[in-house]
């Protein structure tokens, strides 16, 4: 199989068919953390198409000093942070629903329906973070991604990041907490 580094230099001569095996091979997880960012897979699929545009037009400057999908993610991280500046975001800003992903025909009803509940408890709750923690919790619980991975994917030091991450558990803690009686309490956080 060949690398991520190999399939780019065959990009570069011209292969079509090395860039799908590229697309194709990160694309969940560039399409999973926008998803998880941005909070509707409709403008989520958008924001990965264009992610991958814009790996096609950097291909030229990518210098093999990391890992492939290390850079790839730090696009979708600028992109995402470019999508949250444009007046399209600001004009149309909506949240939809989680969609669930539950296939277990042993479970009940009602194990469905809390399951369901606490997904979209949990998304909810991380979209109310701050953006800056929301992108490191993110990255971390969600991507598996290191301190040292998230500080050059959002270019700051590694102990904000940690600071971040604590200060978003803390944050997501304290709305988790809350309840439905909190719901004023979660806006102000």
């Amino acid at each position: 199989m060949l690398t991520d580094e190999d399939l780019v230099q065959e990009i570069q001569s011209g292969s079509q068919a090395a860039m799908e095996v590229l697309v194709k091979r990160h694309y969940s997880s560039i399409y999973s953390y926008i998803n998880r960012k941005i909070g509707d897979r409709h403008t989520a699929y958008d924001l990965t198409q264009e992610v991958f545009v814009k790996m096609m037009q950097s291909l030229g400057a990518y210098r093999n000093n990391g890992k492939f999908a290390h850079w790839l993610m730090k696009i979708a991280v600028n992109h995402c942070l470019d999508y949250y500046r444009s007046k399209h975001y600001k004009q149309n800003h909506t949240q939809t629903e989680l969609d669930a992903n539950v296939s277990d025909d042993k479970s009940n009803v009602w194990d469905l329906f809390h399951i369901q509940y606490q997904r979209e408890k949990a998304k909810q709750a991380v979209l109310l973070l701050p953006e800056h923690q929301r992108d490191v919790i993110i990255l971390n619980f969600y991507h598996d991604l290191k301190v040292k991975e998230i500080a050059d994917m959002t270019d700051t030091n590694e102990s904000t990041v940690k600071s971040r991450i604590k200060a978003g558990i803390s944050k997501l803690k304290q709305i988790l907490l809350a309840g439905d009686d909190g719901c004023e309490k979660r806006k102000q956080i």
